[in-house]
């Protein structure tokens, strides 16, 4: 019997359970929250009353309260178990300030095409060897030793001319820039 009454039926049995977890969810919330991180306690108390609803007809429950309970200590240990075998612990948030969105405006397309444009251009200034290298190691990602076999030389005249190429467009891109950057204080100079 259950709360005095005369024995319940399944259909008598299943309506009282669900009109038990409606009255427990405080509790079950109050249960969650001593135990769980707050963002996971109505994810918790969803999950208890689903196994409720899902629970096999014709088990009688004389202790409602306490089988509430026990279905939510169980929730909570599949839920350790869950999160230990997907190691949830390791997982981070994805949020806004970590990864920002990098929008592409009109000016930074046009930064980007300048930018590559004076790649290309100080590209085409270097030795046809020394840019052939450069643009297999660099652009094709070939090893130095293919790139050597490739070409009939060393692999340490690979290293050099690599290390030409990028000396080359250090200088060249860094000159463009000092030469940008002054003309940017003198643009913002009044006339």
């Amino acid at each position: 019997m259950i709360w005095g009454r005369k024995p319940l039926g399944p259909a008598d049995q299943d309506q009282l359970l669900a009109e038990s977890s409606a009255r427990f969810t405080p509790a079950l919330r109050a249960f969650f929250s001593r135990r769980a991180p707050s963002s996971d306690v109505e994810d918790l108390v969803q999950e208890v009353l689903l196994r409720i609803h899902k629970r096999q007809p014709g088990a009688v429950v004389t202790n409602v309260e306490g089988y509430l309970f026990e279905v939510a200590a169980n929730v909570l240990i599949d839920r350790g178990r869950r999160d230990r075998t997907r190691r949830r612990s390791d997982h981070c948030e994805l949020q806004e300030i970590h990864h920002p969105v990098d929008e592409m405006s009109p000016e930074r397309v046009l930064q980007g095409r300048e930018q590559m444009a004076r790649v290309l251009a100080a590209l085409n200034t270097l030795p046809e060897r020394t840019r052939r290298v450069f643009i297999l190691v660099r652009f094709e990602e070939m090893s130095y030793k293919l790139v050597a076999q490739r070409l009939g030389v060393s692999v340490s005249a690979v290293e050099k001319h690599v290390m030409k190429a990028l000396r080359h467009l250090h200088e060249r891109l860094r000159d463009q820039d000092d030469v940008d950057h002054v003309g940017q204080r003198d643009s913002r100079r009044p006339g």
